[in-house]
């Protein structure tokens, strides 16, 4: 028996966006469902956003997202988690690193650190923080 985790991330009026976003970032296949698709409407501005989402790809990389409902209290908050992205080839970590921070913040450039021959810390324009390291 296995067992992975995958990041699940809570937007508001984002997560159709953050997901593709994070699929033209890591490729694989992007699955969403509509609060209308699954017949769970109770505001009418929630009809078209996503209740739940996935991006899989074959390199291992998941993250699943959704719009939470207009009637629920949603923070973006501070530090409440970082997504760890961590792989052992050099230029597919730099690739992606670049990617993900289009339109975001580099709050650690991507270099050697002590634990790590690549290191880097950035809050990607949805306001997620990535840790992006090479495993050793």
């Amino acid at each position: 028996m296995s067992v992975t985790t995958v990041t699940h991330i809570n937007l508001r009026n984002q997560a159709r966006a953050a997901l593709a976003f994070y699929q033209a970032v890591f490729g694989g296949e992007l699955t969403q469902v509509t609060y209308a698709q699954m017949g769970n409407v109770q505001d009418p501005a929630d009809a078209d956003n996503i209740i739940w989402g996935q991006v899989v790809a074959a390199n291992g990389f998941r993250i699943m997202a959704c719009d939470m409902a207009a009637a629920t209290a949603w923070n973006q908050g501070e530090n409440a988690f970082f997504v760890s992205l961590r792989g052992n080839d050099a230029d597919e970590i730099t690739a992606q690193w670049h990617k993900l921070a289009e339109g975001g913040t580099v709050l650690h450039a991507l270099g050697a650190a002590p634990w790590s021959p690549l290191y880097g810390m950035l809050k990607d324009r949805f306001g997620v923080v990535w840790v992006v390291d090479m495993g050793v």
